[in-house]
């Protein structure tokens, strides 16, 4: 059975992006070291050694991710391309653009009218892989939902001050189990948890 993972660069105060989406130096850490990794076969990015050996096979086990429609406006649908795993789920209840879906025909995206259904459309097309549920709005609903089983955060060293929320407007007091992963990697600290039932 598929494993939902919550995930994002997050700065040090919580935030994923700045209040105009753009995500300042959060994603530094992407191009400073001499080892390439590829998320797919559009991106690569050139990162110290600590952090590709943890990010490789992250990368590797998602097959599945879940976005909102923000997210997938915001990046035009990653140009038909998931950011990682194999196919994408966008929580919407609008249609894709159909000019979008006229550039990019054979993209592998789905859609889903709820974040419980998107949820669950992952989990089944993810067969025994990873479904990874973006940070932010999306996540936090997955979150507060009790859908997540794990929560997966590359901290940059960074105060943003103010944005978009790694939990979204989650609120509440949920446990997690202590970290089970803490790399340090070059200007990012990689800290995974499972999520306590």
């Amino acid at each position: 059975m598929a494993r939902v993972v919550m995930q994002a660069v997050v700065s040090v105060d919580g935030y994923i992006a700045l209040p105009d989406d753009t995500v300042g130096p959060l994603f530094d850490w992407y191009d400073n070291g001499d080892v390439t990794i590829r998320a797919n076969d559009t991106w690569a990015f050139n990162v110290g050694r600590a952090s590709a050996d943890y990010v490789r096979p992250f990368w590797d086990a998602v097959k599945v991710t879940v976005i909102g429609r923000h997210l997938f406006d915001t990046t035009d649908g990653w140009s038909g391309v998931p950011a990682a795993g194999d196919e994408l789920v966008v929580v919407t209840h609008r249609p894709l653009p159909e000019e979008w879906r006229a550039r990019f025909p054979a993209a592998p995206f789905h859609t889903a009218g709820s974040v419980e259904d998107a949820i669950a459309l992952a989990k089944e097309r993810a067969g025994d892989g990873l479904v990874c549920v973006c940070a932010g709005d999306v996540g936090g609903q997955a979150f507060s939902a009790g859908l997540v089983d794990e929560v997966a955060m590359d901290v940059a060293p960074v105060v943003l001050g103010e944005g978009v929320r790694f939990f979204g407007d989650h609120t509440g007091t949920v446990l997690l189990g202590d970290p089970d992963q803490v790399v340090q990697g070059d200007r990012v600290l990689h800290l995974h948890y499972t999520v306590r039932r």
